[in-house]
């Protein structure tokens, strides 16, 4: 396997070609790189993938530190549902 074709986040199937495409295109922050992606947007929002896209964006600008960069945030579901709930609904 090649290093490009790294799957990045799992859920929107984002490789690591994708984010170096976006970067080369001009999206140098976490929020751009997922606005040009969909990284970090699948079903996990990011709990998964952020980590390694801050870390990417990090190994692209040495020059800023790691604390200082545009972190992402994930949002937790509307409402908690269970499987009973969603069974009854279908």
């Amino acid at each position: 396997m090649d290093r490009q074709d790294l799957i990045v986040c799992r859920c929107e199937e984002v490789q690591l070609k994708q984010l170096e495409e976006a970067y080369l295109a001009g999206a140098h922050t976490a929020r751009e790189i997922k606005m040009n992606t969909r990284a970090s947007m699948g079903a996990c929002q990011g709990r998964i993938c952020r980590h390694l896209i801050d870390s990417f964006v990090h190994q692209q600008n040495s020059k800023a530190p790691y604390e200082a960069a545009d972190h992402l945030s994930f949002r937790p579901p509307v409402r908690i549902m269970t499987f009973a709930d969603l069974a009854e609904e279908g």
